[in-house]
């Protein structure tokens, strides 16, 4: 398989989708993309929308896409693409649509046949085994956590160290922790902004000059930089 999974679209201060466009082109390749965007995880503003702001960033990079939502068919959308984009928003209506759609099956199907799979955010979350390590409030049913299980851990995006002040609640890494202690088989990657994770061949890569916070239960919390090995993530538990 092949994933780019990436933390977050946009740093502060900078243009959308520019940080992480030139590590979309080295795995897209030099030989132009019309990758199928899945937009659904966006609430407050449209489908079209949101194509045009990925497609404008894509296409500096040498590259297009072309949202599901044009499609009659959503099944056939996915069994034509070349690539699959999934963007970020909230991950409860991302999974939500793509259940009613019937896609998750057939997404993890093509990866597994080796089209590219790139996601950011809510998209890095849902190709994991389970939608569970989201940070977003659950605004729809989604009908099940479970969803594509392209890799055998867990991802938190935008994961944040910080306790902000006159906050009375639980950090993320408490929440993450309840989630180990529930289960305790499965590692999560706490993905800080600007960091990715890479597939290729079998081989996981770290992508970002911050480290990423590892969690497994019974085990102490690991940070983990670029030249570290990620391969321990790939094996089943």
């Amino acid at each position: 398989m092949r994933l780019l999974l990436i933390s977050n679209s946009t740093n502060p201060g900078e243009a959308y989708l520019d940080y992480p466009k030139y590590n979309i082109k080295e795995f897209l390749g030099e030989k132009p993309v019309k990758a199928l965007f899945i937009p659904y995880a966006a609430i407050t503003f449209s489908y079209d929308e949101y194509e045009e702001k990925v497609n404008n960033r894509f296409k500096e990079i040498g590259h297009s896409v072309i949202s599901i939502h044009h499609f009659e068919d959503p099944k056939k959308a996915v069994e034509e693409a070349e690539a699959i984009v999934v963007g970020g928003g909230n991950t409860w209506k991302l999974v939500r649509m793509m259940r009613d759609n019937n896609i998750i099956d057939l997404i993890r199907k093509r990866v597994q046949q080796d089209i590219p799979y790139i996601g950011w955010s809510a998209g890095s979350n849902v190709a994991c085994p389970t939608l569970r390590t989201t940070n977003d409030m659950p605004i729809i049913d989604p009908k099940g956590f479970d969803v594509i299980n392209l890799v055998p851990f867990q991802i938190n995006p935008h994961y944040l160290d910080a306790h902000p002040e006159g906050h009375g609640g639980e950090t993320r890494e408490d929440r993450i922790k309840e989630f180990i202690t529930e289960n305790p088989d499965m590692y999560v990657v706490g993905l800080r902004e600007g960091t990715m994770l890479n597939l290729e061949d079998e081989v996981l890569k770290f992508i970002g000059k911050k480290t990423a916070r590892i969690f497994k239960y019974g085990e102490g919390t690991k940070e983990l930089e670029a030249k570290d090995d990620f391969s321990f993530l790939l094996k089943n538990n």
